[in-house]
């Protein structure tokens, strides 16, 4: 799991690229909020997961509208998002 997002939060679903190098999670906040964060992995990283947007401040009451918020705000990942 990425620094950005707090330990606290439960990831749902991660949405991955087939290539994995690129993937959305949605995650459920303690409160009962839902969230999104798009990330990335590259092999100078070592394979670890790096955010590359701000998304997971925002805040939704189900996870399917945080899948909804996350196909537009992520278009390029919108096949593994139908899934």
């Amino acid at each position: 799991m990425s620094a950005r997002l707090d330990r606290s939060w439960t990831v749902l679903v991660s949405h991955q690229t087939s290539e994995a190098d690129r993937c959305v999670d949605i995650f459920w906040r303690p409160e009962g909020s839902f969230g999104f964060e798009e990330l990335r992995r590259d092999p100078e990283d070592t394979g670890a997961w790096t955010p590359i947007a701000f998304f997971s401040g925002r805040e939704f009451s189900t996870e399917d509208e945080a899948t909804v918020a996350a196909k537009q705000a992520v278009p390029r990942l919108g096949s593994p998002l139908d899934r």
